[in-house]
């Protein structure tokens, strides 16, 4: 299958990405508490939770815009259905047609996101769920120019309200481990923007901060394993943690009913 890795697209075989690719594990697993029937995947990347998801549903759907990777994915899991697209909308798809909907860490990358919302609750049948992630702005470390927006919990939660009228904001935090690393993180990527003493991050614009970014993401994330391989290497998704508290969580967690 094709490589789409990079410090956006985290892989479970770079090591350095572990604490990363185990904290967009982890909403898969949670899932399996909500999704039923007919399931569509929004974005689903390279297909890491496609594995936890089946046990839980009848069917499987998604759509990504990369299609050498779609086109790996077909081979792989040739019980599921997988389109390649740009999204929203969603128009290889009927109304009231998926009794489930995840888009994990997606929405942060579409420009018109009240769109994909909407688009979002038109295809869930009457009683379906939407699951969605999305970084919490409070707790990013640096402008990811690969991100459109990022949102604050009630953001989040008032624009669903505009296309649900069931939503629940809850959060996926770390625990000690996790914040550990967190924290670890925070002080080398502060070392680092000490050098831009222009406040480039937010002057560039994304095409151009891109390639600097991810240089210095990659950089961060060796080093952070080269001096804490221990830590880095012992976070597993179980150390991340659904709270009620999505305010002080790494990422929002919201939950959607039609």
């Amino acid at each position: 299958m094709a490589s789409v890795y990079t410090t956006e697209i985290t892989s479970e075989t770079i090591l350095s990405d572990n604490p990363i690719h185990q904290r967009l594990l982890r909403p898969y697993i949670l899932a399996s508490d909500y999704v039923k029937g007919n399931l569509l995947e929004v974005g689903c990347g390279e297909g890491r939770g496609i594995d936890w998801l089946l046990p839980h549903i009848e069917s499987y759907t998604a759509i990504d815009k990369i299609l050498p990777v779609i086109e790996g994915l077909k081979k792989k899991y040739p019980q599921g259905k997988f389109l390649s697209g740009n999204i929203p909308p969603l128009t290889d798809f009927e109304d009231n047609s998926f009794d489930s909907v995840v888009s994990f860490q997606v929405i942060e990358h579409i420009k018109n996101d009240a769109l994909f919302l909407k688009e979002i609750y038109r295809v869930l049948k009457p009683g379906g769920v939407a699951l969605i992630t999305t970084p919490n702005r409070p707790l990013s470390l640096s402008r990811n120019p690969w991100h459109i927006r990022e949102y604050t919990a009630s953001e989040l939660t008032n624009l669903a309200k505009r296309s649900f009228s069931s939503v629940t904001m809850m959060g996926i935090a770390g625990n000690e481990k996790v914040m550990q690393y967190h924290e670890q993180n925070r002080q080398s990527v502060a070392r680092l923007m000490r050098w831009d003493i222009f406040n480039l991050q937010y002057i560039l614009p994304a095409s151009i901060l891109r390639i600097p970014y991810e240089i210095m993401n990659r950089i961060n994330r060796n080093k952070l394993k080269n001096t804490s391989d221990e830590l880095v290497m012992s976070i597993r998704q179980d150390d991340y943690v659904l709270t009620g508290e999505p305010n002080s969580a790494l990422d929002l967690f919201l939950i959607a009913r039609k």
